[in-house]
């Protein structure tokens, strides 16, 4: 097979991003549709979810926003059947939503761990299974990919239940991936350290693409929206056929680094805070 620039384009296929209306998910609505592609924006705030949707429009692609709580089987269905109504049957599937809050292991109740397993890991599992089950009725191939975290491979003090949800999001990723494989469905997942979206400047303030320096991360910089879209859309296109059961570190080499870091003085590697 010889490589065709055609093979990022995205033309003709329908894709659907859950948690699209803000952040990572907005970026990768617009970026695939700046490929060509039809995309649904599932999320469940109405509004972000309309000016999501419109914002994709006004790119010059075609859009459907939909208010759907993921963490619901039966808003999954019917979600997943508007879209097949509207934009045609779904090819490519982005599991972005999620959420966290501080809970360290000792005073999380099971109110909070349950939260956190719904928002992070559960609607994953739901998502995947009800787009690639209309998928295999069809018998079309696809795209599934679902957003984790850097926290899904390290310790993540504070919060075990979340990062324990985005290591289970791995696992299934490499599992779905086996199970989907003889269907032509590949299954991938994406994972961020510190990206910085409209919710980060909103909390830290700062300028608008993020502070000058990031040493905490090995380029030394924070990571954008845009290039978790640039790595979406490689694993949505034809340019990852052959790629499927893996973990896409989109995090600047935190992942890599394993506990090095820039120190703030010297600018020099340093391992743990004494170096």
């Amino acid at each position: 097979m010889t490589l065709d620039p055609g093979a990022a384009r995205l033309d003709g296929r329908v894709a659907v991003v859950t948690g699209g209306g803000s952040g990572i998910g907005r970026g990768i609505a617009k970026g695939l549709a700046a490929f060509g592609a039809r995309v649904a924006v599932w999320e469940r705030d109405p509004d972000t979810a309309a000016a999501a949707a419109a914002e994709v429009a006004d790119a010059g692609g075609t859009s459907l926003g939909l208010t759907v709580d993921v963490r619901e089987g039966e808003q999954v269905a019917a979600a997943l059947a508007t879209t097949a109504a509207e934009l045609g049957p779904v090819d490519i599937l982005v599991n972005n939503a999620g959420g966290v809050f501080r809970a360290p292991l000792l005073e999380t109740s099971e109110n909070g761990i349950d939260a956190l397993y719904r928002a992070n890991l559960r609607h994953v599992i739901v998502c995947t299974q009800q787009v690639a089950r209309s998928m295999v009725a069809d018998g079309r191939p696809g795209s599934i990919m679902s957003v984790t975290s850097i926290e899904g491979v390290r310790a993540a003090p504070g919060f075990a239940a979340y990062a324990a949800a985005k290591a289970g999001v791995i696992n299934f990723t490499k599992t779905a991936a086996l199970e989907l494989a003889p269907h032509g469905i590949r299954v991938n997942a994406l994972a961020p350290d510190f990206t910085w979206t409209e919710g980060l400047a909103a909390i830290m303030g700062g300028p608008p693409d993020g502070p000058e320096s990031a040493p905490m991360v090995p380029m030394n910089r924070v990571g954008h929206v845009d290039e978790m879209a640039g790595a979406a859309l490689f694993l949505a296109s034809d340019l990852s056929s052959y790629v499927t059961g893996q973990t896409l570190h989109v995090d600047g080499g935190t992942h890599a680094a394993g506990g090095w870091y820039h120190a703030p003085d010297t600018g020099e590697y340093v391992l743990g805070p004494n170096g």
